[in-house]
């Protein structure tokens, strides 16, 4: 009778996923939509040729060297300004990204070795445009300042390779290991995936339950529940094989670096994220007032898991609170397990708290079924 009940539960929900379209949208339609659309404006990866300005007061040789470099810098699409009122009011219209202004003087001080400064201003409500712009003229004048410096050497007796090692005598060599093109979308997509994978089956849940709600078919025996919650579970685990896998395969996105700590994780996710929507239907009164509320509760719990912003930062009662969000947990243990390839004994206090977390929603469920009704439905 147990098996029984917990197997026409299942079915039941099965059947009532595909045949309910606002379901239906959720949990099959939307995350394949998803999965094609959302990584497509990141393709690029890192932001290059940014429009940019140089104002030469300077019409020295050393300027117009200057120039040339940023002209042929890979992250700069530079173009001369006359004055700093010209450059200042292109970047106020959103025409270029920054500019740096070459002062008067510059050649001569840097002759007579004194302080050459050059300025930069950049676009900062565009963290992107305002990195690339920066990064790009401190590229440039760090480059004609080595040439500079080693020329000098070389007047001072020292051979060309004498004179490198003395003007770089600790080389630096930066290698990225887990996004090797520094790019935006290798960044943000893996992240993002974990909190689309949630939101999606957290509102598809809540949606299908609010039904059952309107139609008085909530109250059910905990075994009924758990087969529910399985069939639920299936579409969760089905949604992370597809972005975590498939997704991450075509976009070329660091993935499997330990896959078993990766499939733990989402054995783990699905059913945590699937009940805690199950609740959230109960909770609403009307089917698709789950949908208003949650829908925009995303970006909050994205800056909540301290992925995108440092959770040190956050008040300390938020610090303890996002905890009670699984994708707080999800996000992290997603990262390190399928890109960074944490050890599973390292990352496994991150399973424990989506353990913890199931079990809370599991006995929030229970006290329901037990105290909100007697007369349940076989």
């Amino acid at each position: 009778m147990q098996q029984k009940t917990f197997t026409n539960a299942f079915i039941d929900t099965i059947r009532n996923i595909f045949s309910d379209k606002g379901v239906l949208l959720m949990l099959v339609i939307a995350p394949v939509l998803y999965g094609f659309f959302y990584p497509w404006p990141y393709s690029t990866q890192a932001a290059r040729r940014i429009p940019a300005a140089i104002v030469d007061y300077d019409k020295s040789t050393l300027s117009q060297r200057i120039v040339r470099m940023a002209e042929a810098s890979p992250r700069l699409d530079v173009r001369a300004m006359p004055s700093e009122h010209d450059a200042k009011r292109a970047l106020w219209k959103g025409e270029i990204g920054g500019y740096m202004v070459l002062p008067a003087g510059l050649k001569n001080n840097v002759m007579m070795q004194r302080p050459a400064r050059a300025g930069v201003l950049a676009n900062g409500s565009y963290l992107l445009v305002s990195k690339e712009v920066q990064t790009g003229f401190a590229e440039v004048v760090g480059t004609v300042s080595a040439g500079i410096q080693i020329k000098r050497l070389q007047a001072g007796g020292m051979t060309s390779e004498q004179a490198f090692a003395a003007q770089n005598p600790i080389p630096f060599a930066m290698q990225v290991q887990y996004n090797p093109t520094q790019g935006y979308g290798n960044y943000v997509v893996p992240g993002v995936a974990v909190l689309i994978v949630q939101q999606l089956l957290m509102m598809g849940s809540a949606l299908l339950v609010g039904t059952w709600r309107e139609q008085k078919r909530q109250y059910a025996t905990m075994r009924a529940w758990a087969g529910r919650i399985f069939a639920l579970s299936m579409m969760g685990w089905l949604m992370s094989l597809f972005y975590f896998g498939w997704v991450f395969y075509i976009q070329d996105y660091a993935r499997g670096q330990n896959i078993g700590g990766m499939l733990a994780f989402t054995l783990l996710f699905a059913p945590t994220v699937a009940t805690l929507g199950c609740l959230f239907g109960l909770w609403f009164q009307k089917r698709e007032r789950s949908l208003q509320l949650l829908m925009f509760t995303s970006i909050p719990m994205f800056f909540l898991s301290g992925y995108a912003w440092p959770a040190e930062s956050l008040p300390l009662p938020l610090q303890w609170l996002r905890w009670l969000i699984p994708s707080t947990a999800g996000i992290q243990a997603s990262v390190r397990f399928n890109q960074i390839g944490t050890p599973f004994t390292e990352g496994a206090y991150l399973l424990w708290i989506l353990l913890g977390l199931l079990a809370v929603y599991w006995l929030i469920l229970w006290w329901y079924v037990k105290y909100s009704r007697t007369t349940f439905e076989p």
